[in-house]
């Protein structure tokens, strides 16, 4: 703990507003945290030693009570929509106020210096404030962490105020509900209120970075996992959580750079975080031994129960949320990469979890339909993701991370375009969703067969089998891969009625035109071009 000894003590922390006269835990280690939370009996600790807590409330993001502020910065460039909410700045001092007034009158509070980027030329410093321990756990997990050296000059540019237990009057602070999550770009401050959900925090930073790295850096900003084989090559996976991006980025035969977001630049790409953030129900040992095993000491392990009478987590139990979820720092993972960057990528993967039934398990793109498909963004929400979501449910999601976007999806479509085709990168589609039928009557694809088909695109062996097109959505689909049986490379041959197939790939082929008409205007037609065409 840092307690506040002295005038030069205080001007340090003077960036927060904040009056600390409390307890001020400044850096502490992950066994601080730890046993500060155990001591508020607000956590246990599993068979492994990780910190298992509850978030309370909200097990997941509430994207309607996202807001950011509406100023000089944000007027013009922010694209307003349903995820990118304009709220007045002054509701933004109003609630601020009420964060800073909640914390000073808090007996502790906890303060944690750390960056994200992990690219030297990009770094930016963050100073998070939480009132409790196991949320300051999730910053020290989740980002970046400067070495002691480097505290004493150490200057944030951005801050993060969290207050779970403070809850707001909604009409006096210009939001929907008791909750909120606010950004303001004038004054580089994050504030969420009302909610315990580790993730805002994670996703609000997020945010940030893709408002100033396209504009500022000129660097695509990504949702996306990363990692690079033995050669140097890179890939990227793409998709909305629950697709699989920490699952198959975690490959025991390749080195990780990051599960979840990052930049692309003329070097190359690098990792914006310093840990991962992965979905753990149903987790297990055999299908995701990387993320089992980091369930250890300093991990923080939400909204698991244990198995009746022990502390072991029963992780097939979704009573709380489908959500559950693990941080850990990604050195957790004993082949990540250090420093968390690579090479410009060779190979590209769109991650999809389609609830219909009808996208091949594994295809290659055309650069149009690239384009075409990561505008689109389809996928299926999975269950517990997101508040109320009880079950999966198709949706689009502009590059696979439209609730993350503050500007126009075409900004970032048109900066992966540029460097797919200067790179001549190899774009692939991967359905992890079902096959044989829609959700409820096909089965979903066995993870096993699809990391060997995303190994066989990442050694070349598609490079020379022969293709067809799919006959509604074009991508192309090989009829043969090693170890996959040739009869599921085409979706049709898993269901018992291709009559049933054909018309649900045009059900699904009606919503892709339909979503994709808000953004034809803004695209060259050759991408339009490479939509979904009805079958007769």
């Amino acid at each position: 703990m840092f307690s506040i000894a002295s005038a030069t003590d205080l001007q340090h922390f003077a960036s927060t507003g904040l009056y600390l006269l409390n307890d001020v835990h400044y850096q502490e280690t992950p066994s601080d945290l730890i046993q500060e939370t155990l001591a508020l009996h607000e956590g246990q600790l599993n068979d492994t030693g990780a910190l298992v807590i509850e978030t309370g409330k909200f097990t997941g993001r509430c994207p309607k009570d996202k807001f950011i502020i509406y100023d000089d910065i944000t007027k013009g460039s922010v694209d307003w929509n349903d995820f990118n909410q304009p709220l007045e700045e002054k509701y933004f001092h109003i609630i601020h106020k009420k964060m800073k007034d909640h914390l000073d009158m808090r007996p502790d509070i906890w303060i944690r210096d750390c960056y994200a980027c992990a690219s030297p030329e990009y770094r930016l410093n963050i100073r998070v404030v939480t009132e409790n321990p196991w949320m300051n756990l999730f910053a020290y997990n989740m980002f970046l962490r400067p070495g002691e050296e480097e505290l004493d000059s150490f200057v944030p540019e951005w801050h993060v105020l969290c207050a779970p237990d403070l809850q707001l009057n909604a009409e006096e602070c210009g939001i929907k509900n008791s909750n909120a999550a606010v950004i303001s770009f004038t004054h580089k401050t994050i504030l969420i209120a009302g909610t315990g959900y580790t993730g805002e925090i994670k996703k609000g930073i997020f945010s940030v970075l893709n408002f100033l790295m396209p504009l500022q850096k000129h660097v695509l900003s990504m949702h996306c996992s990363a990692n690079t084989g033995k050669r140097g090559d890179v890939a990227l996976f793409f998709g909305l959580s629950g697709t699989g991006k920490t699952t198959l980025s975690a490959d025991p035969s390749r080195k990780l750079i990051g599960d979840d977001e990052h930049g692309w630049s003329n070097d190359g790409v690098f990792n914006f975080e310093g840990g991962c953030y992965a979905k753990c129900i149903n987790l297990s040992c055999d299908k995701e031994p990387d993320i089992f095993n980091a369930i250890k000491h300093g991990a923080l392990v939400e909204n698991t129960r244990f198995a009746e009478g022990s502390n072991q987590i029963d992780f097939t139990n979704s009573s709380i949320t489908e959500n559950t979820r693990v941080s850990y720092p990604i050195h957790y993972i004993t082949n990540a990469v250090h420093p968390s960057v690579g090479s410009i990528p060779q190979n590209v993967f769109f991650l999809t979890c389609d609830a219909y039934g009808v996208l091949p398990p594994v295809s290659r793109l055309t650069a149009p339909q690239a384009m075409y498909q990561f505008i689109s963004g389809y996928t299926a929400k999975v269950a517990g993701t997101e508040t109320g979501v009880k079950e999966p449910s198709s949706t689009f999601s502009a590059c696979f991370g439209a609730p993350f976007l503050p500007l126009h999806p075409g900004k970032y479509a048109a900066m992966l375009g540029e460097k797919l085709k200067h790179h001549k990168v190899k774009v692939w589609m991967i359905n992890t969703g079902w096959t044989g039928g829609p959700y409820g009557t096909g089965k979903r694809i066995d993870l096993a067969l699809t990391r060997k088909m995303v190994t066989a695109a990442l050694d070349g062996s598609l490079d020379d089998v022969a293709y067809r097109p799919h006959p509604v959505f074009g991508m192309l689909m090989p009829l043969s891969c090693p170890g996959v049986p040739s009869e599921i490379l085409d979706p049709v041959n898993t269901w018992k009625e291709r009559q049933a197939s054909s018309v649900m790939a045009n059900k699904l082929a009606a919503q892709f035109t339909k979503n994709f008409e808000k953004y034809a205007s803004g695209v060259d037609s050759e991408i339009i071009a490479a939509g979904p065409a009805l079958m007769q």
